[in-house]
């Protein structure tokens, strides 16, 4: 399963004269149709056979190529009982070899270049926020974590609540105080859950919290969390607590979260609009994020899910371009890549800035990226001032 440490260390593969196989195949919810995974992983080897017999390319790249078909084709021969897709990287003349299980489709794709292609694996962790979900009443409270399509149940617990007495009493003062023992021994409920989750957060546990329950009684819930807590709230349904189903809970947290990413990927697609309207460091569009990238400008780097374009890119010092044969910098020449984007990707998040994918349909259509600057851009070659 895809961790961010996988994804690190996959990142941190050095460069060689030996290309880097990367492969990603789908693996179909029907297992029926997963016969189809190996011949549709053999077909997308294609490419790399021809390289590897190719007698212009030298003999030990050849051989390096062949080696890891062998691998992938192992690898890809044992049983896949999840959908989602598969992802390995190969370079075996650096005895380099990973295997990555992604929870969400991806399409098919095959990339020969010296660094592996690691876009679908930095926008699957994007996607997927660690998530606690909450169903609660006045007495009991079920609380589930949701990570990269896994569902675990962390607790399950019922505290004392006051029995309805089956008489009217006749003295309205017992009523009162019966009512209001009532009340608070919910509220003593709902504020033990909101301690439970205060400890939760502050160890890492979420993310963003998905709350459920009776519709008079979430509201009451949410204003005993604390601040911090009560706003990662991504929102909230209302549930009976004796006929949810953890399937129902699965499919209302996965609606939830999703409304609340394309959410929030407009609101900072929105954002960055607004910033280069108004003359703040933003550049917008692919050739600009590029030049941000190669000088390590970019904060914050938008990109639009799905797009892919080939480019260069310079070993020695960075320079990322769509065209060109030799890097301003340095003079030497550059390197051809089949998407310059994923080496975009990779230069930002190595600078320590952050990765969003938009899925949504944004004004960043027609833009590919958007990258949030540290400082404003000077000229690059070939843009203006």
């Amino acid at each position: 399963m895809i961790t961010q440490e996988t994804v690190d260390r996959i990142r941190h593969f050095e460069d060689s004269r030996f290309p880097v196989v990367s492969v990603y195949a789908r693996v179909e919810v029907d297992p029926s149709r997963r016969n189809g995974f190996r011949t549709r992983l053999n077909g997308l080897l294609n490419e790399v056979r021809a390289k590897a017999d190719d007698t212009s390319v030298d003999h030990d790249i050849r051989m390096s190529l062949r080696a890891d078909m062998v691998r992938i084709e192992e690898a890809a021969g044992r049983e896949r009982p999840d959908p989602g897709t598969v992802a390995f990287f190969s370079c075996a003349g650096r005895d380099f070899f990973e295997e990555v299980a992604l929870p969400r489709p991806v399409r098919d794709g095959i990339f020969l270049d010296a660094t592996p292609w690691i876009r679908p694996l930095v926008a699957t962790l994007d996607e997927y926020h660690r998530t606690c979900a909450v169903l609660i009443d006045k007495s009991r409270v079920r609380v589930w974590e949701f990570h990269l399509d896994e569902m675990r149940e962390i607790e399950k617990s019922r505290d004392p609540r006051l029995r309805k007495p089956h008489h009217r009493t006749a003295a309205t003062l017992v009523e009162s105080h019966v009512r209001n023992k009532a009340d608070e021994l919910s509220k003593r409920h709902y504020r033990r859950v909101a301690a439970m989750l205060d400890d939760l957060f502050r160890d890492g546990g979420f993310e963003l919290l998905v709350v459920g329950g009776p519709a008079f009684e979430v509201p009451a819930f949410a204003a005993c969390l604390s601040r911090e807590v009560r706003s990662r709230i991504a929102g909230t349904f209302t549930v009976d607590m004796d006929s949810a189903t953890p399937a129902e809970v699965r499919e209302q947290v996965s609606a939830i979260v999703g409304r609340f990413d394309r959410a929030e990927e407009r609101r900072l697609v929105d954002e960055a609009m607004e910033a280069a309207a108004t003359g703040r460091p933003v550049a917008l569009g692919l050739p600009a994020g590029l030049w941000a990238g190669s000088v390590a400008a970019a904060r914050t780097l938008l990109v639009q899910e799905g797009e892919v374009a080939p480019g260069v890119v310079c070993d020695q010092d960075g320079w990322l371009a769509l065209t060109g044969e030799t890097c301003p910098f340095c003079g030497q020449a550059v390197r051809k890549t089949p998407d310059v984007i994923d080496e975009l990707v990779a230069a930002v998040i190595a600078e320590g800035g952050s990765v969003n994918h938009v899925a949504a349909d944004t004004r960043l259509n027609g833009q590919v990226t958007a990258a949030m600057l540290r400082f404003p851009l000077p000229a690059g070659p070939g843009m203006e001032q």
